[in-house]
């Protein structure tokens, strides 16, 4: 380890998502060096530490002790401290608590350090076989299915891969609206990453919420979702002939889901046209 004193500041310190032996150099040296450890789960931290023969003073930050634990931190930065923040694993802030902390450190002067190291998004991300040149990052799906459908809703046209975090036991019910909202979009469910058993399942959507083995699987969840097709803003009239089609079978409103399926056009709006084409 380095014998280098740590500059006064708050480090934002990348603790490993699994495995233990995916903690860098650099971030052991600041947890060593750190007058202060803030974690989210100090039984955690407290193992990560213990592997690597540290004893150091650490102190709780949840989302349910900041606003207690905030002023505190913050004055002693002011005055000089060294705090290293950690969540329970990754890198903080992501879906973690610890923004305002990050925020309100530099707006009162105080150096703020990023310590980079493992992610789960980025380690899904790598692995899923989807494009990387451009990706949104969105975090936890609302739990309930028509909230969690209209936040589809908001992701269909967005021209990226999409990354989500879900819950294990919301996983299959999320897989479906993703298939109802999204279509048949390429996508990857990573599960338990660096971790023993870990496991990346890719197919489309469909496939994927068909699975049986991920209608409630075991462990974390990263879920990626492949960009939209080129071609999935089609014509007007190419629209309208596919909804003349489908209404020959379907209802306007199963109508309309189908064709914005396949083609990305707002559903709100090929629903609006079915029941014109229905009634005329």
């Amino acid at each position: 380890m380095s014998d280098a004193p740590l500059a006064p500041g708050l480090y934002l310190v990348a603790t490993p998502i699994g495995n233990l032996r995916d903690v860098t150099l650099r971030a052991l040296d600041v947890l060593a060096g750190a007058d202060l450890v803030l974690a989210e789960d100090t039984r955690v931290t407290s193992k990560l530490l213990a592997a690597y023969g540290l004893s150091k003073r650490i102190e709780r930050y949840d989302e349910h002790s900041a606003a207690r634990a905030r002023p505190a931190a913050l004055a002693a930065l002011s005055a000089g401290a060294r705090i290293a923040f950690v969540s329970d694993a990754g890198t903080p802030l992501v879906s973690d608590p610890g923004y305002r902390l990050a925020l309100e450190a530099a707006e009162v002067g105080v150096a703020v350090f990023p310590v980079p190291g493992p992610s789960a998004v980025l380690a899904a991300l790598s692995v899923a076989g989807l494009p990387t040149d451009r990706f949104l990052f969105v975090g936890f799906p609302p739990p309930k299915g028509a909230a969690r459908r209209a936040f589809l809703e908001g992701l269909k046209g967005v021209h990226a891969t999409l990354i989500l975090f879900e819950g294990v036991s919301r996983l299959g019910a999320s897989l479906a609206d993703m298939v109802a909202v999204l279509g048949p979009r390429p996508a990857a469910v990573a599960r338990e990453l660096t971790k023993l058993h870990e496991t990346i399942v890719r197919g489309d959507l469909a496939t994927l919420a068909a699975d049986p083995a991920l209608a409630a699987p075991k462990g974390e969840v990263v879920v990626v979702v492949g960009p939209p097709a080129e071609d999935a803003a089609a014509e007007p009239a190419d629209a309208e002939a596919a909804l003349r089609e489908a209404l020959d079978r379907l209802s306007p409103a199963e109508a309309a889901r189908e064709v914005a399926a396949a083609t990305g056009l707002p559903r709100r709006d090929l629903y609006r046209r079915a029941v014109a084409l229905k009634s005329g």
